[in-house]
């Protein structure tokens, strides 16, 4: 039995028609341990919805699913990288991230504030601290977010 998950991407830096396009990608540079420890309690197959943070309205506008499991973010060890951290070595990683792969993008944007309103979604992650950049979803929620963007 899978979990599920919520992650967020600024569209302009990557977007569910980015993944859309590439069919997978590399979930790096997530610098926050509470989301990094989330990454790495995902597995195989468990599904993820797409939110686009940043945005005007943000919103969820799509699902994902975990095509590889947590493994060391190298973008950490490379000094040109907006990512990197001098802290996390090969020997000893302090930041991961997972691959995902494209499953659908909603017919229409979720956005926040209807998440907010929508019974049943009162204690989603998202609408109580809505900084968390991964972060866990119970399966009625992603059942609930899925049916609401078609």
């Amino acid at each position: 039995m899978g979990k599920y998950w919520l992650a967020k991407s600024e569209p302009n830096t990557y977007s569910i028609e980015d993944l859309k396009r590439d069919g997978s990608t590399s979930w790096e540079g997530v610098r926050n341990y509470s989301a990094r420890n989330n990454m790495r309690s995902m597995s195989v197959g468990d599904l993820v919805l797409f939110y686009h943070s940043n945005a005007n309205p943000p919103g969820v506008v799509g699902v994902a699913r975990v095509k590889r499991e947590a493994y060391p973010d190298h973008f950490a060890w490379n000094k040109r990288s907006t990512y990197y951290d001098e802290k996390s070595t090969t020997d000893n990683p302090r930041w991961f991230m997972v691959d995902l792969e494209f499953v659908q993008a909603f017919d229409r944007l979720v956005p926040l504030d209807e998440l907010k309103e929508t019974k049943g979604l009162q204690n989603m992650v998202v609408t109580r601290r809505g900084r968390l950049s991964v972060q866990p979803v119970t399966k009625m929620e992603f059942d609930i977010v899925k049916r609401l963007g078609g």
